[in-house]
């Protein structure tokens, strides 16, 4: 069974006290995790370095699927002005796949006349679950936990630097203007910005490790221009550590760049395949030379195999 090391004795001789402070950052752990012996340092370390979340979304790169694509944008008022509701099954053969639109409907304008994406939102969504023509030199290996924007520009690099912020929270993101450091959430500078928790608990009757950071309350308000992750919350399988469910939501604002959104995803797992089961996204985005618009879509993968 999974279990980190031992808390050091200080700790112990304070187990009455549900607060700790480890390399500046304040701790909140639940009577359970303190009975448990939890070493809160690493696993501080284990969530920082975790590559489970990111291998589910690069899974789908090889293995065979069907999506139930639910894509909403809505008007300055909040009523819905296009959408998508779609079936599609992804094919994956030999590092390349392709993806075959098995019912459609739309509304509003979603499609331009010539049959382009009309939203950036839904062009987005696009490149990360479809792939209209045969897509080749596919693979699901971890080798670019850290995603690079070399070759890429306007929209095409703007997708990935949400790509970056979807698969890796937390992590450095280039590129976005006066953006920096802020997301790295677990750097010792960015200490005073959030408080943490760690309990333990069943998530759809599994145990789970339940990990909380949030912007702290009472925050400056000068101070809340240092962040870009607001909450996340994320739970870990108790014994693998891979990631079971990830909620977070994150805004940002620089003028010409800004985003205010929320995303949770649900992880499956078929044999030794982890997967996003469920994405949710809800979210305002505003770049330049798009205009700002809001959308919400719902992404369910179902019907998995391996070839």
């Amino acid at each position: 069974m999974f279990l980190l090391h031992v808390l050091p004795s200080l700790l112990y001789a304070q187990l009455k006290d549900s607060v700790v402070s480890t390399e500046g950052r304040q701790v909140t752990l639940s009577p359970v995790v303190i009975r448990s012996g939890t070493n809160v340092p690493g696993f501080i370390k284990r969530v920082e370095n975790d590559t489970s979340f990111y291998k589910a979304f690069k899974n789908l790169r090889v293995l065979n699927y069907s999506t139930l694509n639910d894509v909403r944008m809505f008007d300055k008022k909040g009523k819905v002005e296009a959408s998508l509701f779609s079936k599609t099954r992804q094919w994956a053969s030999k590092s390349c796949r392709v993806t075959k639109v098995l019912e459609e409907k739309t509304t509003g304008d979603f499609y331009t006349a010539r049959g382009n994406y009309n939203y950036y939102t839904a062009e987005l969504y696009a490149s990360l679950f479809f792939s209209k023509d045969t897509v080749c030199g596919q693979s699901n290996v971890i080798r670019d936990i850290n995603l690079s924007l070399k070759g890429k520009r306007g929209l095409d690099k703007h997708k990935e630097q949400l790509k970056m912020l979807f698969f890796n929270p937390g992590k450095d993101i280039p590129g976005i203007p006066l953006m920096g450091d802020k997301v790295k959430v677990f750097d010792k500078g960015h200490s005073d910005l959030y408080d943490f928790s760690i309990d333990i608990q069943d998530y759809h009757g599994k145990p789970a490790y339940l990990f909380v950071l949030k912007i702290k309350d009472g925050l400056a308000f000068y101070k809340k221009d240092d962040v870009v992750i607001d909450e996340m919350t994320t739970w870990f399988n108790y014994d693998s550590f891979e990631v079971m469910a990830r909620n977070y939501s994150m805004s940002y604002n620089a003028g010409l760049y800004r985003f205010n959104v929320t995303m949770h995803v649900e992880i499956g797992k078929m044999g030794n395949y982890l997967y996003p089961k469920v994405i949710r996204y809800d979210g305002n985005w505003g770049v330049l030379i798009k205009g700002k618009e809001r959308g919400l879509f719902t992404a369910t993968i179902y019907d998995l195999d391996a070839n």
